[in-house]
């Protein structure tokens, strides 16, 4: 690796597993004379894992306005800094933004060391489309989040969000208010020894009946066009008669959701009907 300039790195660092962590990470912070971090008891443990001993900075969202004017002065004296988040890549609903834009207006060198992001780790695993939005953070009052809902209902993308576990059932009440016809993918745990995928329609999803910890990076699935649906019924069922020839009529469902661009809800019921009358006949 060729040497670093002095300026602000941008370093993702592994959501959970620590195998995740890049050599080119690690280069650069072997190499950095000072690291900025939200949380220096978790960042000390992952620095801890690869024998890494360097200068860490408490950097977070209560600090990040005091702390730019001092953070700058280092990268002036000729220091190469580097910004961690306590998990995933930092500036992404994390402290960052401030110092960035500051390091921009004076012409300072910032450079991103990309790594993991739980959002691009749930939407390669959600079977949705791969054009999506990314919302970050919902508010916690149901007033503000019907607002902010509001104006997401009808975008015809995948939305990703992220909320606290605890809330699920808060959050899910309300999606399937706005979300009724959409599929949603809860990830949980992603790269740890407990990853979880909740899976299925809005409309179906059942409340949860054990509180969940840690965070959530929730997918809900583009919309699903209704007259395309009708019009291509047919195909559908052919299509169904086909796959359930060889496959459970849960399977058949999924693939059927998949391909055609509809929910699992009514590809469970195209293929529910076609079962009970291939029974019938």
């Amino acid at each position: 690796m060729s040497p670093l300039l002095s300026g602000l790195y941008i370093v993702s660092t592994p959501i959970g597993n620590l195998d995740d962590m890049t050599f080119r990470a690690l280069e650069v912070i072997k190499n950095s004379d000072i690291i900025l971090c939200e949380d220096t008891r978790r960042s000390l443990k992952l620095l801890q894992h690869f024998n890494i001993k360097k200068k860490l900075i408490p950097y977070h969202k209560f600090n990040e306005k005091k702390e730019v004017n001092k953070i700058i002065k280092y990268i002036n004296e000729g220091k190469i800094l580097s910004l961690i988040s306590d998990a995933g890549t930092p500036v992404i609903s994390d402290p960052g933004l401030l110092l960035i834009k500051e390091c921009v207006k004076q012409n300072i060198n910032v450079s991103p060391i990309p790594g993991v992001s739980s959002i691009v780790a749930a939407m390669s695993v959600a079977g949705f489309s791969d054009k999506f939005i990314f919302y970050g953070f919902l508010p916690k009052a149901e007033k503000e989040l019907n607002k902010v809902l509001l104006q997401l209902k009808d975008l015809d993308f995948s939305i990703v969000f992220f909320i606290p576990a605890n809330k699920i059932n808060f959050y899910l009440k309300i999606f399937k208010i706005f979300f009724e016809d959409r599929d949603i993918m809860i990830a949980r745990e992603m790269t740890k020894i407990y990853e979880s995928f909740y899976r299925g329609s809005l409309s179906s999803m059942k409340m949860f009946e054990k509180s969940l910890k840690g965070e959530l990076t929730i997918v809900i699935s583009e919309k699903y066009n209704k007259k395309t649906i009708s019009i291509n019924n047919d195909e559908i069922k052919k299509q169904a008669m086909i796959y359930l020839k060889k496959y459970s009529l849960k399977d058949t469902a999924d693939l059927i959701s998949k391909t055609e661009k509809i929910s699992r809800k009514l590809a469970y019921e195209i293929c529910l009907k076609l079962k009970k009358n291939e029974k019938n006949n």
